[in-house]
């Protein structure tokens, strides 16, 4: 377990108080510390840079704990003064890396003895195949005993690892791709787990699995060429609150248009998300320290629950690995401890269809880690995942360099205040992939300026992505008296966006194809859809009472489209040439326009 910090002698003057500097106590790694903990909103805020010349004592008013409970706040420069001072102290060592033991099980335990158990029955396609092995369970299994196998079946053939499942229990997952027959190969640095065969059996899939998303062109389909769009949502922290919170999470979610989620594997500490979590993925608590060298089972156990339930109902989870809004040090673990967790994480999940790997919310905010970290994070994850889930990187300031091969599609934030759905086509040009900005702002009414867009704003910044050929992703910020806003704690709905942004999935369904891509457009409307077949301009907060539309060649029908009120109302006949099309002098309109018959 790891220890607190050592305490500054009584009679020595504090080196942090009222009028210090908050740019000072964030470049010490002790004053750093108390931060994340009383202050997580500040401390790792997008705006923690304008804040360096501020005095603490000003900085306290801004954190409603501290600023409405005295006693907390005198906590808080009471963990401060105990800070030491250590100018001239060693760098931070992290936790070693720890090779698997050769001589984990001595000659005498025979080769393959351990218990196997297979699935009887056949695996729907798309389903995860477990391989169960009954094994040692002395030391530390965790990181003594090395465990994979090589999987077969036909002319496909790859190597997936295992992993300690507790209480002397060894599995391996993959997924199952294809049906017919798979045969498995072990190999361990365990005696009693090394050189263990056998088969499983796929059959066909079941009712509306349609496998692992893939990127398709600049778009994405499922594994089976159906087609998905991305209609994301972000709830950072509900798998790390109580059972019911969630529940109520899954609940509004089935009654909801989303597509996919965004959620974190660490938990979260940030504004309106301070509680503790039950568990963690390492043993031990804030108090206690974690046991780096282990894993907390039932913890995962919880998260692959929650995202099999996500993929009942159709949902891909959006797995951030890191992230920089922490108190318990998970955001600064070290390299060895990252590539421990990122394998044990990857070998349980990967044989989930409905899994997206993150590696990182606001990667430019995760102060430990560079951008070697972040290349070497990624070819972990390659050569972990035989199956190949989607892989990308979120930014809070400046963009990754998206055209990393191991990307595979765009996951940005706003950019601007305003403007930046207006983007979207252009980064499809410049990085050849899709793009999806998973943080746009969020509909809400919070003090930040990212938590408070109205509904309809939000829902306007979604069709001008669309238009432009991307996706715009969708959060919630209404503060309640219980602080369960849905972008961290899941909960319920009260926005009015969601079913806007269902009505948009709607009429980009209706598309050839089932997308929309960007075409040529007027300096004041974007212009989207499939060229000369189904086309679509939006007006965003313009509200012209007439448009002059020139058509392309052949017949068209023209429809009106209240985007807000979700109306479609067909202007009568069929059009060629330049038409003038009546609007409302509303915004948020569109006018789509369908080919009826051949081209000329």
């Amino acid at each position: 377990m790891s220890s607190g910090p050592s305490r500054r002698s009584p009679e020595r003057h504090p080196m942090f108080d009222r009028s210090s500097t908050f740019g000072a106590a964030l470049d010490d790694t002790g004053a750093r510390a108390v931060l994340e903990t009383f202050l997580p909103g500040i401390a790792a805020s997008p705006m923690a840079g304008q804040f360096r010349d501020a005095r603490l004592g000003q900085l306290v008013g801004l954190t409603p704990a501290l600023r409405e409970d005295a006693a907390e706040q005198e906590r808080f420069w009471a963990a401060l003064a105990e800070v030491p001072d250590d100018a001239g102290a060693p760098p931070r060592e992290y936790s070693p890396a720890i090779a698997p033991d050769p001589a984990y099980e001595g000659d005498d335990i025979p080769r393959g003895s351990a218990r196997l158990t297979v699935p009887v029955d056949a695996v729907p396609r798309w389903g995860a195949v477990e391989l169960r092995f009954d094994g040692p369970s002395h030391g530390n299994p965790f990181v003594d005993v090395e465990l994979f196998a090589v999987v077969t079946s036909g002319e496909r053939r790859f190597e997936i690892g295992g992993f300690y499942d507790g209480d002397g229990v060894y599995l391996i997952r993959f997924l199952a791709e294809s049906e017919g027959e798979w045969a498995f190969e072990t190999a361990s640095t365990a005696r009693s787990l090394d050189g263990i065969t056998g088969t499983v059996r796929v059959g066909p899939a079941a009712s509306g699995a349609h496998g692992p998303v893939r990127v398709d062109g600049l778009h994405f389909a499922y594994a089976d060429g159906t087609r998905h769009r991305p209609v994301g949502t972000t709830a950072y922290a509900w798998t790390h609150q109580p059972e019911e919170l969630q529940d109520r999470t899954l609940a509004t979610l089935a009654d909801g248009p989303f597509t996919k989620m965004r959620m974190c594997l660490f938990p979260k500490s940030y504004l309106y998300n301070t509680n503790e979590p039950e568990r963690f993925p390492f043993p031990g608590s804030l108090a206690d320290g974690f046991d780096l060298e282990r894993f907390d089972p039932e913890s995962f156990r919880g998260l692959e629950r929650r995202i099999a339930d996500l993929g009942a109902l159709g949902i891909e989870a959006d797995l951030i690995l890191f992230h920089a809004y922490d108190r318990w040090g998970f955001a600064d673990l070290g390299p060895a401890v990252d590539e421990r967790v990122v394998r044990y994480t990857v070998r349980r999940l990967a044989a989930s269809a409905n899994v997206w790997w993150a590696l990182a919310n606001e990667y430019d905010l995760v102060w430990a880690k560079t951008t070697a970290d972040w290349e070497r994070i990624a070819q972990i994850i390659e050569e972990e995942d035989p199956h190949g889930h989607l892989r990308s990187i979120h930014n809070c300031h400046g963009f990754y360099d998206h055209s990393r091969p191991w990307i595979t599609h765009v996951s940005a934030q706003r950019i601007d205040v305003y403007r930046t759905a207006e983007n979207t086509d252009a980064w499809r040009t410049e990085f050849a992939k899709p793009v999806v900005i998973d943080e746009i702002g969020y509909e809400g009414d919070i003090d930040q300026g990212w938590g408070n867009l109205t509904g309809e704003e939000l829902v306007r910044r979604c069709w001008e992505g669309a238009a432009r050929g991307g996706y715009v992703g969708h959060g919630e910020t209404y503060l309640n008296d219980r602080e369960e806003l849905w972008w961290s704690k899941g909960g319920v709905l009260i926005g009015s966006s969601p079913s806007r942004m269902a009505f948009l999935d709607r009429i980009v369904a209706e598309a050839p194809g089932g997308v929309l891509d960007p075409l040529p457009s007027d300096w004041d409307v974007p212009w989207g859809g499939v060229a000369g077949e189904y086309v679509i301009g939006y007006f965003g907060f313009n509200r012209p009472s007439f448009r002059n539309v020139v058509l392309p060649d052949g017949d068209f029908e023209i429809d009106v489209i209240d985007t807000w009120n979700r109306t479609v109302d067909p202007v009568p006949g069929v059009h060629r040439g330049t038409v003038r099309v009546e609007l409302p002098a509303r915004q948020y309109m569109a006018v789509r326009l369908r080919r009826v018959g051949p081209a000329d």
